[in-house]
């Protein structure tokens, strides 16, 4: 292959690394808030049985694993940047694929400790800043895995 083309499929699979990172991140997205979702809405029907008000914050528990979609797209976009400038495409691609993973888990175990809390406020009324502190730090695991992939990638 001529020099070009070996540039070309070099970008191409740096940004198949980018892509990794977004795709995989929301993948955790998707589980986490289905996870939560699931449950909320389960603990609405159960104060609606019981004649209870239902706590609309319970949708914060089910739309907190969307945010490591954002710090997939931010990965997403930086990498893509690095693969234009020719960085190696084995770093992006292992970056991207493990990131990617990282943050989909965070996301992933996010929803079902979001879902253990909507049991748990709709139950009992309290705790919620408890909850949603607790799910602060399984959040901050996607963010380290951002910051850190982006450091090393440079």
């Amino acid at each position: 292959m001529d020099p070009e083309t070996v540039d070309l499929v070099g970008q191409s699979l740096g940004k198949l690394g980018a892509i990794a990172a977004v795709s995989l991140a929301a993948v955790g997205s998707a589980l986490g808030t289905g996870a939560a979702g699931a449950a909320a809405i389960g603990a609405w029907k159960k104060c609606y049985a019981q004649n209870k008000a239902a706590p609309f914050k319970l949708l914060t528990f089910v739309g907190a694993p969307l945010s490591q979609t954002i710090y997939g797209i931010i990965l997403m976009f930086s990498m893509s940047t690095k693969a234009a400038e020719g960085a190696p495409f084995h770093a992006l691609v292992g970056g991207g694929v493990f990131a990617g993973l990282a943050i989909g888990f965070s996301a992933w175990l996010q929803g079902k400790a979001g879902a253990g809390a909507s049991h748990a406020l709709a139950e009992t009324g309290q705790g919620f800043t408890n909850y949603l502190a607790a799910l602060g730090v399984i959040e901050t695991v996607a963010i380290f895995v951002m910051v850190f992939v982006m450091i090393v990638l440079g």
